[in-house]
């Protein structure tokens, strides 16, 4: 079986206003419930939802964002991307600067400290996100559409 131009095209996102409209949805859902609803755990084959909460780098503000997650252990992994899009993601410009968090997850707080992952830990955990994903393959097209490689951010207990 031979492959077709179809199985080397890139993969297609959304517009961007769609994600940013269903994202400002799921921030309202997981507000307006108490995060009841729009935070999960994850599960085999699919990641779980958290939210977290940052201090804006230039403001000093409070920011709350909901990221999808899996745990490594007692750690939380993240993938700092804008919705695929090419600009790194507020949160993560803010943790950059300012490491230290706060996650809500269904039930429970943590304080955690952020940081990225690097070499042969990278390359693992990249590739696990794959096991949330149809494949890792899909994942490697979707960080294609970006200009910059992908971090993948650990979120560690801050005891």
């Amino acid at each position: 079986m031979g492959t077709t131009e179809h199985d080397h095209s890139p993969p297609r996102l959304p517009p961007r206003w769609f994600v940013r409209a269903f994202w400002a949805g799921h921030r309202l859902l997981c507000r307006v419930t108490g995060g009841r609803a729009g935070l999960s755990r994850p599960k085999p084959g699919k990641y779980g939802m958290l939210r977290l909460h940052t201090v804006g780098r230039r403001t000093g503000k409070p920011r709350a964002v909901i990221l999808a997650y899996f745990e490594d252990g007692p750690d939380l992994v993240l993938l700092a991307m804008n919705g695929w899009g090419d600009p790194p993601p507020a949160w993560w410009l803010n943790l950059s600067e300012s490491p230290e968090a706060r996650v809500d997850l269904v039930g429970e707080r943590r304080s955690v400290r952020a940081r990225e992952a690097q070499g042969e830990e990278r390359e693992r955990l990249w590739a696990r996100w794959g096991d949330y994903s149809k494949s890792v393959e899909e994942l490697d097209g979707f960080a294609a559409l970006r200009s910059r490689r992908t971090p993948v951010v650990l979120l560690e207990p801050n005891t």
